[in-house]
């Protein structure tokens, strides 16, 4: 339980999808300009991560590479992402024609996202379990959940600032999004097992 744990908290805080790897900035900057809709996304991002990580674990290991078709990944792990996405559309355009609405081209936008798919990636790069999958999904897209809240309320906050006319819009959150990167930055050499108390060798 607690290399799970470990990964999460790793996952989220100290390798940051979007602040320590900069996946997914074209979402990230477009729509983190309202709270509600930067909130409705990042819970969409959550969702596709935590659900597509194991799903393409098990392609890779029990398809992929038991019959050597590991030049098919990018092309599955797609295929996948497109499919969780279309139905976090469908579900969200008939629970929420609102925040349907505000996300536009961005909510199907996530099959491309490239957080979404740099998950995937990661995972079979750095050997992940099933389990070990779920909890690197699940952590990366509440980082990514987290980072996207974060500027959209700065954003929120500075809109009516006195905010010299050269950094604003889209200035103003690269700055944003670049201090925040530095934050995130100084949590690199911290032991994720501080948080918990516990080492992940036990």
């Amino acid at each position: 339980m607690g290399d799970f744990i470990n990964i999460f908290i790793k996952s989220a805080f100290i390798e940051n999808m979007i602040l320590a790897y900069f996946l997914g900035m074209c979402s990230f900057l477009a729509v983190s300009k309202s709270l509600s809709t930067a909130f409705g996304l990042g819970l969409a991002v959550i969702f596709v991560l935590g659900i597509t990580m194991p799903i393409n674990w098990l392609i890779n290991e029990y398809l992929l590479v038991n019959f050597e078709l590991e030049f098919l990944r990018f092309i599955i792990f797609i295929a996948v992402i497109a499919s969780m996405v279309q139905l976090v559309e469908m579900v969200v355009e008939k629970f929420s024609p609102g925040l349907y609405a505000a996300l536009g081209i961005f909510l199907p936008l996530i099959t491309v996202n490239c957080a979404i798919l740099g998950g995937s990636l990661f995972m079979v790069s750095r050997e992940y379990n099933l389990g070990e999958s779920v909890a690197f999904g699940l952590g990366g897209g509440f980082g990514w959940f987290l980072a996207i809240i974060a500027i959209a309320a700065i954003r929120e906050r500075i809109r009516y600032s006195n905010v010299p006319p050269a950094l604003r819009g889209l200035g103003m959150a690269f700055l944003l999004t670049g201090l925040m990167g530095l934050a995130f930055l100084s949590l690199s050499g911290i032991d994720p097992a501080v948080f918990g108390g516990w080492s992940p060798a036990k």
